[in-house]
Order: C-alpha cells, then sequence, then structure tokens
C-alpha cells in the first residue's frame, strides 16, 4: 500500500435506498480503481467504506454529494482515516 493511500467513510442521508445508490456507487468505486463496499443501512441511510488514492476518494465523495439520478442526497457526513487494506475489492454488501 502506497503513502498516498487514504479511507474515506461516508454516511448519505435522504432519498437513497431502493433508487440504485449503491449500484451507481460500485460502478464509480470500481471505475476510479477503489476498494471497500457500500451498503444499506436499517435506518435509510447509506454507508460506504472506500479505499484509494484521495484524489480518486474525492471523486467518490463528489459522487455521494451527488447521488444517482433517482437519488435526493439531503446530507453527507465523512470521515478520513488511516487505510487498512482489507478490501480486496468494491462490493455491494447486504
Amino acid at each position: 500500500m502506497s503513502d498516498d493511500q487514504k479511507h474515506l467513510s461516508i454516511d448519505v442521508y435522504g432519498r437513497v435506498q431502493g433508487v440504485f445508490f449503491r449500484a451507481s456507487t460500485r460502478k464509480r468505486a470500481r471505475k476510479w480503481g477503489l476498494t471497500g463496499y457500500v451498503r444499506n443501512m436499517p435506518d435509510g441511510t447509506v454507508h460506504i467504506e472506500a479505499e484509494g488514492s484521495k484524489e480518486q476518494l474525492e471523486k467518490l465523495l463528489a459522487f455521494a454529494q451527488e447521488g444517482s439520478r433517482l437519488a435526493r442526497v439531503d446530507k453527507v457526513k465523512k470521515k478520513y482515516n488511516e487505510p487498512t487494506g482489507e478490501f480486496p475489492d468494491f462490493r455491494v454488501k447486504y
């Protein structure tokens, strides 16, 4: 793992479940070479854990703030951490 790798946790609030948010997130994360996961949470939010370069993570954050075409994003919480290297790829967790 290189020194420029970061870990980003994102919680997305709004109408973000049932609107292809997870699939859209996975598609973009894989395109940008990120690892991690996206998951629907019981409270109606979407949670994302991602690792990669700061530049690629910023792209993912920008997407999370916009959302998929049918989504309505009301609020996004983010937190940067040290990378763990625990993710082999980027997937949807159920």
